[in-house]
């Protein structure tokens, strides 16, 4: 599972929205404790720079590829709901 090809979440952008919106979460967190309502808003604000942030760095190339679309043997592409699923039998185990 550590070698996975996906790269879910291993990017630039990903990590950069992410730590914003930790920091911001923690800001929000320290303030509400205080019981101070704009340091509050203001962590909040942050959470959604750190979204808006993460956005545009996708947006700018910085973020995981779109997956293509599978090509069959014939050259026609299927989607991912058009796939279908093989199931198989369940095998009985002796003991």
């Amino acid at each position: 599972m550590a070698d996975s090809s996906h790269g879910h979440g291993h990017t630039p952008a990903a990590w950069t929205g992410v730590m914003i919106i930790f920091i911001g979460f923690c800001v929000a967190g320290a303030f509400m404790v205080m019981a101070n309502p704009l340091g509050f808003w203001g962590g909040m604000a942050i959470i959604v720079l750190g979204g808006v942030i993460g956005g545009i760095m996708r947006a700018m190339g910085l973020g995981a590829p779109k997956a293509q679309p599978l090509k069959m043997a014939s050259g026609a592409t299927q989607s991912e709901s058009e796939r279908t699923v093989t199931t198989r039998e369940p095998v009985a185990v002796e003991s």
